[in-house]
């Protein structure tokens, strides 16, 4: 995918587009029932666990407010974090874009004299597409998240930041267990069920002599203190602890909008993130460290400082509150347009109404303008939000966006029709012969009181939805007849 200079390069995206991706994903009956179930789960627990919180919404205001400071000061809290994680032993190395981040991480890998790494679930290799790039230098890298790694033996995609396997069922799961675990690594087990407990057991014993023998681990980073250096990574699994703590090696591929001023700052999102991610009151398991210990855990620590549009994303007063994500994925889980689609429709792997404010950015809004289409403005991923993004403004921000991009000498079809609609609505002599031709013309033509597939570019309307037939009484016919 070619990129402009001010945007990042974001795998996957725009094929197709997400009007098409959608119309095939709405026809999958077994994928709604998937995404409707889980969806509900995970919803129902996250009312539970933040109701039980008196102080819920002051918590989602100052982590609201801690989140727009820190962008305010970007550059400022990186340098610091730079130093703090510096003085602690550690290396810190800063990438441009997608292109960047690779090498640095392939070189890093090729010095080690590794072909293998394991990998701790990470939404930012996954945007650069780092697995691709290491096999392509002849480096595998294994997936240790239950989900993530479903995905991988499955040879699919993630569709949910926090759940990427919520697409399938667990019937769907076992088979992709027994046929592709072998040509990775230790077989499934025979008799495998898709009893959920038995299908964990299997994916431990798989992943366990790649914890016990990897060198190298490549993790993402829930957050960084500025201050200290501290980089953290909560999970549910203990895949994580795994990897940080065996490996000789340690590279933390992390956003530059995941640093935090300071370590004081953890104590509010560490208890939002897992109410709104999982409904649990804390992570099973949450991972700090602060450079490499003599003795303890990884001799070497790299962490890459990642950009890839982030910071043209910044200079946007409107969208770059979007850039506060901390990838809980609640707005996934209230949205309707995903609970239909799923994750694939919007093709990055940002899926849901955060990937659609933040991949138009990203990536550039000419890569990406379907997606701020891609909702309802319902406004339930605003009020979901534990950081307060004003979703649905931002949305509404893009699609001004989107427009203005489709502009030239050619009007656009959608152009012509408000062109249209403007010489009609602004005389009041138009606007009455309209809707005289229009009551005449819909007797004619409905049926029911449902007008037929409209023609030209009203046709994409009129597919999939009822169109009423004009009422056989204007207003202003019956403002006339009962005032005059």
């Amino acid at each position: 995918m070619s990129s402009s200079p001010t945007s990042g390069d974001v795998v996957w995206l725009g094929t197709p587009s997400f009007p098409e991706a959608a119309r095939d994903a709405v026809a999958d009956t077994r994928l709604r029932v998937n995404l409707r179930k889980a969806t509900g789960t995970i919803r129902d627990k996250r009312l539970a666990v933040t109701g039980e919180l008196d102080d819920w919404e002051e918590l989602r205001t100052a982590a609201a407010a801690i989140k727009e400071a820190t962008l305010r000061h970007l550059d400022r809290h990186l340098q610091q974090l730079e130093l703090s994680v510096t003085m602690a032993g550690g290396t810190v190395h800063w990438a441009a874009d997608a292109a960047e981040a690779n090498r640095i991480v392939t070189e890093l890998v090729q010095a080690t004299g590794e072909t293998e790494v394991v990998k701790v679930k990470s939404m930012a290799t996954q945007e650069i597409g780092l697995n691709e790039a290491l096999a392509e230098a002849g480096v595998t890298a294994y997936e240790t998240d239950l989900a993530e790694l479903i995905v991988q033996l499955a040879d699919d995609r993630p569709s949910h930041i926090l759940v990427p396997a919520i697409h399938k069922g667990r019937a769907e799961i076992r088979e992709v267990f027994r046929a592709a675990m072998g040509a990775w690594g230790k077989p499934a087990p025979e008799g495998l069920t898709d009893d959920p407990r038995d299908l964990a057991e299997a994916a431990r014993l798989h992943l366990r002599e790649k914890f016990l023998t990897a060198k190298v681990t490549i993790s993402g980073a829930n957050f960084a203190a500025a201050d200290t250096g501290t980089v953290a990574v909560v999970e549910s699994e203990g895949n994580g602890r795994m990897c940080l703590t065996l490996p000789e090696t340690l590279i933390t591929v992390m956003g530059i909008e995941k640093v935090l001023p300071s370590f004081a700052d953890l104590e509010v999102f560490l208890q939002l993130l897992p109410r709104a991610s999982t409904g649990e009151r804390m992570n099973p398991y949450t991972s700090m460290w602060t450079g490499p210990v003599t003795g303890d855990g990884p001799r070497d620590f790299h962490l890459i400082l990642l950009d890839n549009g982030r910071t043209a994303t910044l200079r946007d007063t409107v969208g770059r509150q979007a850039l506060g994500c901390i990838r809980c994925s609640a707005c996934l889980n209230v949205c309707p347009v995903y609970e239909r689609t799923g994750g694939h429709a919007y093709g990055s792997p940002y899926p849901g109404p955060i990937g659609a404010v933040l991949t138009p950015q990203l990536a550039g809004i000419e890569h990406a303008s379907s997606l701020p289409f891609a909702s309802t403005l319902c406004g339930a991923c605003y009020d979901a939000c534990p950081v307060k993004i004003d979703i649905p403004e931002v949305l509404v921000h893009l699609r001004a966006q989107a427009v203005d991009a489709k502009r030239g000498p050619v009007p656009t079809p959608e152009a012509l029709v408000m062109k249209a609609a403007t010489v009609t609505l602004t005389s009041p002599r138009r606007l009455g012969a309209a809707q005289r031709v229009g009551r005449i013309g819909g007797r004619l033509l409905s049926r029911r009181g449902v007008l037929p597939r409209l023609p030209g570019p009203l046709s994409r309307w009129s597919h999939t939805r009822d169109t009423p037939a004009p009422p056989r009484e204007t207003f202003r016919a019956w403002w006339r007849r009962t005032r005059s």
